[in-house]
Parts: C-alpha cells; structure tokens; sequence
C-alpha cells in the first residue's frame, strides 16, 4: 500500500471515481471506518460527505501515513496546498480550502487533540495582528518613521478597540506617510515643506478610483492627532518623542469646515431614510409572502410520496426524486407542472426563513447588525410586574456604545425570536451552541446558544454581518425585478435602525425613551440625524392609531 507515494499534483491529475472504496477495503482501517460511518450521519448531501472521504482517503495517500498519523498539521498542509493548487472544488482564485467537511469529523471523533480548533476555517483565521505587521503591509521606505508610528500606534492602541486600531494604521501608514514617500520620497521626517503639504492635501481629498473622499475629516484628524500627540508626550518624555516635534501640517483653516462636512453627511443619511421610509413596509410584506408561501409549499410536499402530484393555492405540484434520496434528512424538490420549473424547496423555504427572520429583527428591534449577530438564546428575559403581567426582554449585548442594554419586545418581534427558536428545536432538539468570529476584532467568541446561526462543513456556526448584508441583499434585487420603485435601492442594515427610530417619533414615543432604547452618542438626536428630518424641517408628531406606544 505504502510503495508509491505520489504527489498531490500526480494523483489529482487523475480522476478516480471510486478510489476512496479501493483505499478503505485495502487499509482496513477500524478508525477510516468510524470516520466514514461519522460523516454518512452529518445533514449534509451525499456529495458533501463522498467529498470528506475522498479527502481523508487523499490525504493518507499523498502524505503516506496511517489514519491514526493524521495530525492537524499535516491535514492543513494537505488543504492549503490543495488550495494553491486550485484542486479544492472551485477556482484557484476563490482561496477555498479542502477538507472543511473532514476536518469537523476528525475533530469531532477525537482524532485532532481539544487544543485544536473544532473548524477548518478557524484553524487558518489568522486573528490580530501586531502593529508592525499591519503597517509592513504598505511597505514603507523609511523605517525610522515606520517605527515611530509603530511605538505611536501601539501606544494609542491601549485605549482603543481592534478595528478602530486598523482604521488608524491604514490613516497614518497608507493614506498619509506612503502618500508622503510618493510625493518625496527622500523625506526624512515629519518635518514637511508647504509645497509638499498642499500636494497631499490634493491627494487625499480624492479616493484611489478617482471620487472625492466624503469623509476628509478622518485622514486630516489622525494627521492632526498625531502631531499635537509627539507635541505633548516630548514633554514628559523628550529622550523618545522630542527628536519628531515638527509643526503640523494640518491647520485650523483645513478644520473650519467640519462642521459643514459634517451637517452634509447628516443630510444624505437623512435623505436616504427618507427614500426608504415609503419602501419598508413593501419589503416586509413581500418577505413575509415569501417564506410563508414555501413553508405552505414544504408541508404540502412532507404529506406526499415521490412521483404524487399536490395542489398549493391552485398550482398543481409533483415531488420530485433527487440523487440524495439516501441522505438522513433529505432534501425535498418539486415540479411547477403549470412552467415545469424545478424547486429546491427545503433550500428555498430555509434562505426565505431567514432573510424573513433577519430583516423584521432589524425592523422591530432597531439593532446593529452585529448586535443582531449577537444575540443567543440567554438574551431572552422576562420581568413579571406587580399584576402578574409578564414582560418579553431582549438583552443586547455592548456594541458601538460599549454598554448592556434591555429592551421590551413587542408581540411582533416576540413572534419573530419564538420562530427562531422553534425552527432550531425542531430540527436540533434545541439550540445548539456555536462559536462565533468578531470580524472587527478578529477573535471568535466563547460557544453561545446563537440565535442566527446556519450549518458550515457540518458544524453549527454564527452567521456574521456580512452574511446579514447578503440577506438583505437578496429580496431587494428581487423586487427590484418587478418594482421599479426599488430599482438601484439597496438596504443597509443600518437603514433598519434608522426607520425604527422615525417611527418611534412619529409615535409620540418620549426622546429620552429613544436614547435608552437606540443609545448612539450622548446627545441623542433623533429628530433629524436619527429620523431622517432635515434640520429645517418641522417633526411631526404622530400618535399611534391605537393610542398605545410600541416599545
């Protein structure tokens, strides 16, 4: 078995259909085997799990060791040059690895060690970075002053979360210095002549793709930040920081218009909520539509056999069989015999169910989107009152403002959690428990019963923000194709939060409850930079029709 041992390359330059069957019934493994029968019981497709065996089976082949030799290292070295060589499934380009699926079953039978993540993408996530490292990554020529605004970063970033640190490594490293080292690259301090100056100032003012920048203040406050900060750290410490006092190059006149930049992006926020105001209620209508016209679609589709034809809402249907018939769980297809379109109808009914699920969270709650990414099944709270009276409390755990909130659920979002919770139940026996990756900070999080979370290589894992976006993405590209109202309307998830703080306004709801409810700055403004009302615009206060407010 052991006496030709090829490279990767050589093998997968052939096609064996059936290898897998051969290396099992030759190796007579009793471990190949567990992990076999292991990924045969993952919910996933019968492709999926050929595809975890096949790469299991590749693995011993190329790296010519026994099944009880496969260490988390060595399996990495298999999928990452599987990567590099663009033999994981999709383009070269793509930077997918293989063995995502195998390298959950090894963990989870006890073949990697508990030190090691249960993920294969946890495993390659390379986490934070140090300062250095993010600054090397524009390869700067002067390293004195490379290393200046290294010890200038690390020192800020004490008081400073993770991606506000990048934000200030790119101002300083990318937008700033190299923009100086192209300019003259023989600079060799902080020291900056006019001519100089007013030709970064030139540059800086317009993006890479030639648009102007809409947010100047950022570059010209961390240039300022930086030189008023050597001015006042060289008086306690003049041995470190006195030899890079220099005058600043940005000055009060470049300042003076702040405020007017300022009112500006105000007023385009406050005109897109404005745009989106009217549009809402047409998205949550037709998500809502959506999900429960296929949930209808699904249940009709469990009480028939394979081949029975079934009418939903007078469209005859047919089940239809599928290549994973054998699955523990599988999927569910159907004919439209009025168009003879062919639906997935398990994967539509879950993609419906959460973008329904995702966008009226947002709607009712008025969350961030990585707060909704946030919320577990220990963020659910109730509070009994005096009467016996029990109160539905959602926990928000600290986000942009750095503090815990609680806030009373109405009965729509209440409905909204219970389904989330149901679905999970009923397809679990409870929610499980996941991790979770912090995009911002670069960190995964301790495993929480998440509320959003969907299966990836057959490990439950939390959705991020970026998945929120493409959810909300979706529904609006299809009314779009029917709407010509929603015709290069894109929402944001932020947009939700905006439109939840106008209504609450327009409700009569009390200021002061809106800033413990949506805490964005300390004067809390909802009026017009929340509320999409321009600053010479009249609110309207509207009570609700029912006389009630809605928390």
């Amino acid at each position: 078995m052991r006496l030709i041992q090829p490279s990767l390359i050589g093998f997968r330059c052939h096609k064996f259909s059936t290898y897998a069957s051969w290396f099992r019934q030759i190796a007579q493994d009793p471990r190949l085997e567990e992990f076999c029968e292991r990924a045969d019981r993952l919910p996933v497709s019968l492709a999926r799990t050929a595809r975890a065996v096949f790469d299991a089976c590749c693995a011993l082949t190329v790296l010519g060791i026994n099944f009880e030799d496969l260490t988390p290292e060595a399996f990495m070295h298999y999928a990452a040059e599987c990567r590099d060589r663009g033999l994981a499934g999709e383009g070269k380009s793509s930077g997918t690895f293989a063995g995502t699926l195998a390298w959950t079953v090894l963990h989870d039978m006890g073949q990697f060690p508990a030190s090691a993540p249960r993920t294969l993408r946890a495993a390659v996530t390379r986490g934070q970075r140090p300062v250095e490292e993010l600054l090397d990554r524009y390869h700067l020529q002067n390293q004195q002053v490379r290393n200046l605004l290294a010890d200038y970063i690390t020192r800020r970033a004490a008081e400073l979360d993770y991606a506000t640190t990048q934000q200030l490594v790119r101002l300083l490293g990318r937008v700033f210095w190299k923009t100086i080292e192209e300019i003259n690259p023989d600079q060799a301090d902080l020291r900056l002549s006019d001519d100089v100056v007013a030709r970064w100032k030139e540059q800086v003012s317009v993006l890479p793709n030639g648009k102007p920048r809409l947010d100047l203040d950022g570059p010209l406050m961390a240039v300022r930040a930086l030189y008023l900060d050597l001015h006042t750290w060289a008086v306690a410490e003049p041995e470190r920081w006195a030899h890079w006092v220099a005058p600043c190059p940005v000055r009060n006149a470049d300042l003076r218009w702040a405020q007017k930049r300022r009112r500006q992006i105000n007023e385009r926020m406050a005109r897109r909520t404005r745009d989106r105001q009217p549009l809402l209620p047409i998205l949550a209508q037709h998500v809502t539509d959506k999900w429960q016209r296929l949930r209808g679609l699904l249940d009709a589709a469990k009480d028939v056999e394979l081949g029975q034809e079934f009418t939903v809402d007078g469209v005859r249907w047919r089940r239809a069989s599928t290549k994973d018939q054998r699955h523990n769980r599988p999927p569910i297809h159907a004919i439209n015999l009025d168009t003879g379109d062919l639906v997935r109808v398990t994967f539509e009914e879950n993609l419906a169910f959460w973008e329904w699920a995702v966008i009226e969270t947002l709607r009712l709650a008025g969350l961030r989107a990585e707060e909704l990414t946030e919320l577990s099944h220990l963020s659910i709270r109730q509070y009994r009152r005096v009467g016996g009276e029990v109160v539905a409390l959602l926990v928000v755990s600290p986000s942009k403002s750095d503090r815990e909130r609680v806030i009373p659920m109405s009965a729509e979002l209440f409905h909204v959690i219970a389904q989330v919770i149901r679905r999970h139940r009923d397809e679990h026996g409870t929610v499980p428990v996941c991790s979770r990756y912090d995009l911002h900070e670069k960190v995964w999080s301790e495993d929480l019963p998440y509320l959003f979370q969907t299966v990836h290589s057959g490990a439950p894992r939390a959705i991020s923000a970026t998945t929120v976006w493409r959810v909300i993405r979706r529904p609006c590209q299809e009314l779009a194709a029917t709407r010509p109202e929603f015709q290069g309307i894109r929402f944001a998830p932020h947009d939700f939060r905006r439109l939840f703080a106008t209504e609450l306004v327009n409700n009569g709801l009390p200021i002061h409850i809106g800033a413990a409810l949506l805490p964005v700055q300390p004067a809390f403004r909802p009026t017009d930079e929340q509320c999409g009302l321009g600053g010479d615009e009249e609110v309207v206060v509207r009570p609700s029709v029912d006389g009630r407010r809605r928390l």
